[in-house]
């Protein structure tokens, strides 16, 4: 039996890796997995690390690195699995990225490709700061990039169009500070690997998605 081949996409918020993780997984044929799908669906499940991670949820704490990885051991254990999976959200620690590598030493498996979506902060800030939702029916727009035909008012349902709190350029800029001390140590974990690509953030998704079609034609 062939070893599953798994995939990790890398990115600061905003850079686009959800999105184009949900469209390489339809490319692919693999599995979406987030780390909150993964989540919801281990409490729903009843499982023993699912009740644990319930607990640490309902106390209002953070589930911890342990939790996770015993909840991504879950998932891979899952018949969609077999072949390997798109990761979204995980690992977000040097920690979690340790602990998968033994994960897959000891079940079998290997990462194919580490897909690191580089943009640079400032046109994150643009990207996410441009963001409007509607406050009647949820629709969202964008300022630059799908602005509504009157401005702040709903194409839809006429509603009023409003900013997020998370979509201030201040708490935007604090955000991508946390990511630069938390999570971006982990390009450097991966950096000389083989399997690590750094692909391009700026431009149409389109363009996005094709360099990172051809990164994986790359590692194949």
């Amino acid at each position: 039996m062939s070893l599953a081949r798994h995939l990790i996409f890398l990115g600061a918020p905003g850079a686009g890796k959800g999105t184009q993780a949900q469209r390489l997984a339809q490319y692919l044929g693999l599995p979406h997995v987030s780390t909150g799908d993964m989540l919801r669906a281990s409490v729903q499940s009843g499982s023993d690390i699912g009740r644990r991670a319930a607990a640490v949820m309902d106390s209002g704490a953070l589930v911890s690195d342990d939790i996770i990885v015993g909840i991504v051991a879950e998932r891979l254990t899952l018949e969609d699995a077999v072949a390997g999976v798109i990761f979204d959200g995980f690992p977000r620690t040097v920690y979690q990225a340790h602990a998968l590598d033994q994960l897959l030493q000891d079940s079998g498996g290997v990462i194919s490709a580490v897909l690191h979506i580089a943009l640079d902060d400032e046109e994150i800030v643009v990207r996410l700061s441009g963001r409007r939702v509607c406050s009647g029916c949820g629709a969202i727009y964008h300022e630059r990039y799908h602005p509504s035909l009157v401005t702040a008012v709903c194409d839809q349902c006429g509603g009023s169009l409003v900013q997020r709190e998370d979509d201030q350029p201040d708490v935007i800029r604090k955000r991508l500070a946390v990511y630069q001390a938390e999570t971006a140590p982990l390009i450097a974990y991966y950096h000389d690997r083989p399997a690590y690509h750094q692909i391009d953030g700026h431009g149409e998704a389109d363009e996005v998605f094709a360099r990172i079609v051809e990164a994986v034609r790359e590692k194949d």
